[in-house]
C-alpha cells in the first residue's frame, strides 16, 4: 500500500477487469441505482449484466457483505444499510475496512464509489486511511513499480449531477493531507525526531510560500515557554514551537490550529512500561493532523488568518529531566508543580495556547492531541472528545465529525467543578489530578484552558484523539477531515462549504452577506 498513488478522476473509463481489477462500493440501496451502462465498460466481457444483479441479490450486510464477480478481479462490497445517530451517514470506518479487505490486487486497479453527494468527501478520506504510505518491509524497497489506484463516484440522490473539477481537486488535497498525517505517524522516533518534524513543517510551508516562525532549545527557555522546554530539554533533539501562518487580505477573525507534536513519550522520570510505552511513536498524532489540515485547507483557499501552531518535544530520560517536584514557570506566566511527568502533553499545549492568545490575537483557538488513554474510554475508540467553552462549538465539532467521518462526542466541562483536582501547596497548580476517578479527560483539557484563562471572550476547543489516532497498528490520519469540515465555511472551497457544520443550503447572495459574519464567527 506505501507505493499507491490515489487518483479522483470523473470518469475511471473503461478496462477490463482482468487488466485493470475493480472493487465497487456502497450502500446496497444505492448499488441497486447504479445503471448497468455505468458499469458495463468497466466489466464486460467478463461479468454480464445478469451476473451483476444475481451478485446484487445475493448481498446482505450486516453490517458489510461482499461478492466476487469474477475470481479475484471484481468484487462488489455493500455498507451497512443504515447507521445510528452517533455514527457518520457515510459509514466511513466500514469503507476503510472493506477497501483493505476487498479491494483485488494489482498495479492499477479502480474503486468506484456510489453515494450520495453529501458523503463524498467522507468516503474520500475513509478511502485514502485504507493506503497508508510508511513502510520499512525489505520487499518494499525491492519493488520499484509504482502502483495507482484511480477513485470515480457515481452519485445518486438528490444533486446527482458529475463531480465537478473543483471537487477532485479538494478531495485530492483533503486525502492528500490524511496520508500526510497518518505517514508522520506511523514514521517511529529513530527518523521522526523534533528535527525531522521541523523538515516536514518547512516542506509545507515551502509548497505554500509560507516561511515558518521557529523558536527552539535554549530560546525556548529565554522567552519562557517553560512547558515545551521542560519537557523536550533531556532529549538529543531539542524542542521547538513552530508556527505556519496564513494572513490573506479581508480576513475578519484569527484562528489557531495548537497540535501537541511529543514525538515519542517514554513519560520521563515517570517512567511507562513495557507494555505501555510500544506505540508512542503517535503521541505527535495531533500536530501531523493540523499539519495536514492546514495544508489542505490553505491550497484550497482559506479566507481568514490561520495559524498552525506546533509544540515538538521528546519526553526523554537523561540526566536534565524534568523530575517529579520541580517547578516550571509556563509561557501564561504561571508555575505549575509537576507531579507526573508522563502528563506532558498539557504542558507543551499549555504554552502553544498561551503563545496563540498573546502573540498571535487568536479569536479562536483549537488546540489537538493525543492527550488522555482515558479518552479511549471516555468516549472510545472511534469518536475523539471534544471539550470547549462554547457550547455552539460542541455541537458543530459533532455535527463536522458526523459530515468528514471523524467522529467526535462531547465530554463535561465544568470547571468549577474540577480544576480543583490540580490544586497545590506551592505553586499556581500541579500538572495532574489528584483522582485520577474525576473525568480525568475533561480535566486534563481544562488544565490547557487555565492557561488562557477560564474567562476569556474567545472561543477555546479542545480535541483529544488518542484512541481514533490509530487502528491497530496503523495510523488513521485523524483530524485532518476534521479540521477542514469545522472551519469549512472560512474556505473557498464548495465542497468544505458543504461539509461545514452549518452547510451550504444555497443561500441567496444577499443572505450570504447577511449572515457572513454571524457564521464565520461560529465556524
Amino acid at each position: 500500500m506505501a507505493n499507491v498513488q490515489l487518483e479522483f478522476q470523473a470518469s475511471a473509463g473503461e478496462a477490463d477487469p482482468q487488466s485493470r481489477p475493480l472493487l465497487v462500493l456502497g450502500q446496497l440501496h444505492n448499488l441497486h441505482r447504479l445503471p448497468w451502462a455505468q458499469l458495463r465498460g468497466k466489466l464486460q466481457p467478463r461479468v454480464s449484466e445478469e451476473i451483476w444483479q444475481g451478485a446484487l441479490s445475493t448481498l446482505n450486510p450486516n453490517p458489510t457483505d461482499s461478492c466476487p464477480l469474477y475470481l479475484n478481479y471484481a468484487t462488489v462490497a455493500a455498507l451497512p444499510s443504515r447507521v445510528s445517530r452517533h455514527n457518520s451517514p457515510s459509514a466511513a470506518h466500514f469503507i476503510t475496512r472493506l477497501v483493505r479487505n476487498c479491494l483485488p490486487g494489482g498495479i492499477n486497479r479502480c474503486i468506484i464509489m456510489v453515494c450520495e453527494r453529501s458523503d463524498v468527501f467522507a468516503s474520500a478520506c475513509a478511502l485514502a486511511r485504507a493506503f497508508p504510505l510508511f513502510t520499512h518491509r525489505s520487499s518494499a524497497s525491492r519493488r520499484t513499480e509504482k502502483k495507482t489506484v484511480i477513485v470515480e463516484f457515481f452519485l445518486v440522490g438528490q444533486n446527482n449531477g458529475p463531480i465537478e473539477v473543483a471537487t477532485l481537486t479538494c478531495l485530492a488535497s483533503a486525502t492528500e493531507g490524511v496520508r500526510l498525517a497518518a505517514r508522520i505517524v506511523d514514521t517511529p522516533c529513530n527518523e521522526m525526531n523534533t528535527n525531522s518534524f521541523l523538515e516536514e513543517i518547512k516542506k509545507v510551508g515551502k509548497d505554500l510560500g509560507i516561511v515558518p516562525t521557529v523558536i527552539r532549545d535554549e530560546e525556548l527557555n529565554e522567552k519562557g515557554f517553560g512547558g515545551i522546554y521542560g519537557v523536550g530539554k533531556a532529549a538529543v533533539h531539542p524542542p521547538a514551537l513552530a508556527v505556519l501562518s496564513h494572513t490573506p487580505d479581508g480576513a475578519t477573525q484569527t484562528i489557531a490550529w495548537v497540535g501537541k507534536g511529543i514525538v515519542y513519550d517514554t513519560g520521563g522520570l515517570s517512567i511507562k512500561g513495557k507494555t505501555t510505552m510500544p506505540g508512542m511513536k503517535r503521541d505527535c498524532g495531533g500536530a501531523a493532523a493540523v499539519l495536514g489540515a492546514f495544508k489542505a485547507t490553505v491550497k484550497q483557499g482559506f479566507k481568514d488568518n490561520l495559524h498552525a501552531v506546533f509544540c515538538l518535544a521528546e519526553n526523554s530520560v537523561g540526566p536534565n529531566a524534568t523530575r517529579p517536584d520541580d517547578i516550571h514557570v509556563l509561557y501564561s506566566g504561571k508555575t505549575v508543580e509537576i507531579n507526573n511527568t508522563d502528563a506532558e502533553g498539557r504542558l507543551v499545549l499549555a504554552d502553544g495556547v498561551a503563545y496563540a492568545c498573546k502573540d498571535l490575537g487568536a479569536d479562536i483557538i483549537l488546540d489537538m492531541a493525543t492527550l488522555t488513554g482515558a479518552q479511549g474510554i471516555a468516549t472510545g475508540k472511534y469518536h475523539a472528545a471534544v471539550l470547549t467553552n462554547n457550547e455552539d462549538w460542541e455541537k458543530a465539532c459533532v455535527i463536522a465529525g458526523r459530515n468528514c467521518g471523524d467522529l467526535v462526542h462531547p465530554l463535561v466541562y465544568c470547571p468549577e467543578l474540577h480544576f480543583s483536582e490540580f490544586t497545590s501547596a506551592v505553586a499556581d497548580m500541579k500538572n495532574s489530578v489528584a483522582d485520577r476517578d474525576n473525568t480525568p479527560s475533561s480535566c486534563a483539557g481544562l488544565f490547557i484552558a487555565s492557561h488562557i484563562g477560564f474567562d476569556w471572550s474567545g472561543v477555546w476547543v479542545h480535541i483529544d484523539i488518542a484512541a481514533p489516532v490509530h487502528a491497530g497498528e496503523r495510523a488513521t490520519g485523524y483530524g485532518v477531515a476534521l479540521l477542514l469540515s469545522l472551519f469549512g465555511r472560512a474556505s473557498e472551497d464548495p465542497l468544505l462549504n458543504m461539509v461545514s457544520p452549518l452547510g451550504c443550503n444555497g443561500d441567496s447572495p444577499d443572505e450570504e452577506m447577511e449572515r457572513d459574519s454571524k457564521r464565520r464567527r461560529l465556524v
